[in-house]
């Protein structure tokens, strides 16, 4: 019995890190396409 918990506890520890993971890979990733802001300095557009 404890050797399944064990192992429950491990499959869920793989999971968290996966999903944590992969949310930190899609926040860091640069979207495609044309960026524009509006500053102090005005309008900007960036192609990406």
């Amino acid at each position: 019995m404890t050797r399944n918990v064990l192992l429950l506890a491990v499959g869920a520890l793989v999971v968290v890190v996966g999903v944590l993971g992969y949310s930190l890979y899609e926040e860091k990733k640069q979207p495609d396409g044309v960026s524009i802001e509006l500053g102090s300095n005005g309008l900007s557009v960036e192609q990406k």
